[in-house]
């Protein structure tokens, strides 16, 4: 274990080398940059654009040397400042992962908690109407746009008032509330985005877990413990499950990673303050400092995440061994 996690730790490096590069090449050739938008202020003179962008490093378009001056400060710990915010990447980086690690579990929690049981019990009921029923909430789940779905809860919140149609917490009675009641609340405000994310990847999990269910169900060892009279609880869930949910576990990586970083529209729609709405931001307005520490920072939640994957994994099945 230790020899496994140590290789993936040093994969990291080079892979973060890799990436940042190539999005420094990228926003080195896409046109203009953020102080391009400056120049139309009638207070900003050539002179004063001319060296904010040699303060910035800005002044060239030699990709090596834009990205040693990058990587010169990231390898004394400096990340930079935004030239947005003014203020550190990380400050901004450290406020909105925690709002987005809490929309990803909520959403996972979601998924996962109807796909494995939902997945079972179509497989267990194979061709019956509650298998068809399943089916069909898969094919809606699948079929839908998430920005259809988030648009459709956002009207579903606004015309029943059961839910807030935005953002993480109250902002009128926060600071009133007790340490419990905040929890609520930002409870209440997870529920649909997190809904409108889990039930997207709650239909592939399913689709996924109904099929290595009916696969496994049909092997020999299956047949064997029903022959000895064990119960279908017991065949099901102490034999069966085990080998089953193993390719769900391998997905476990991607789709963590995928809700990490890939859940832009959601939290927009939502007002969720979390790392997809600033990372696309920083991009629009080539917030360079921002850009690239969003950029390491979704590639180390990427690996991260499949980490957590192989680890689970070789939990879940003694037969693999990480060494």
């Amino acid at each position: 274990m230790k020899t496994f996690l140590l290789r993936r730790f040093l994969a990291i490096v080079p892979l973060i080398l890799a990436v940042t590069f190539i999005t420094q090449v990228l926003l080195i050739a896409s046109p203009g940059d953020y102080f391009s938008t400056l120049s139309e202020s009638p207070s900003m003179t050539p002179e004063r654009l001319e060296f904010l962008r040699a303060k910035y490093h800005l002044d060239t378009e030699n990709v090596f040397i834009r990205y040693w001056y990058w990587l010169s400060g990231v390898l004394t710990g400096d990340f930079g400042y935004s030239f947005k915010y003014q203020t550190s990447v990380w400050s901004l980086i450290g406020d909105r992962i925690l709002n987005t690690l809490l929309l990803a579990v909520g959403a996972l929690l979601i998924s996962w908690g109807l796909a494995i049981p939902l997945g079972i019990l179509s497989a267990v009921k194979k061709d019956s109407i509650v298998d068809r029923l399943a089916g069909g909430l898969s094919f809606v789940g699948l079929s839908i746009p998430s920005v259809f779905f988030s648009l459709l809860m956002v009207l579903f919140a606004a015309k029943t008032g059961l839910f807030p149609v935005g953002g993480l917490h109250d902002q009128v009675y926060w600071d009133f509330m007790t340490p419990w009641q905040k929890f609520v609340d930002v409870i209440w405000h997870l529920f649909l985005p997190a809904t409108v994310l889990g039930t997207i990847g709650m239909a592939q999990y399913m689709r996924q877990m109904r099929a290595e269910m009916i696969e496994t169900l049909s092997q020999d060892y299956i047949r064997t413990a029903k022959a000895k009279g064990l119960s279908l609880r017991t065949v099901l869930f102490r034999h069966a499950l085990g080998n089953a949910i193993n390719p769900l576990i391998t997905l476990f990586g991607f789709s963590f990673a995928y809700l990490l970083s890939g859940a832009f529209i959601t939290e927009f729609v939502f007002a969720w303050p979390g790392m997809g709405r600033l990372t696309v931001d920083a991009l629009i307005i080539k917030d360079e400092p921002l850009v690239m520490a969003s950029i390491v920072m979704v590639t180390v939640m990427l690996v991260a995440g499949n980490l957590l994957a192989d680890i689970l994994l070789a939990a879940v099945d003694p037969r693999i061994r990480l060494e």
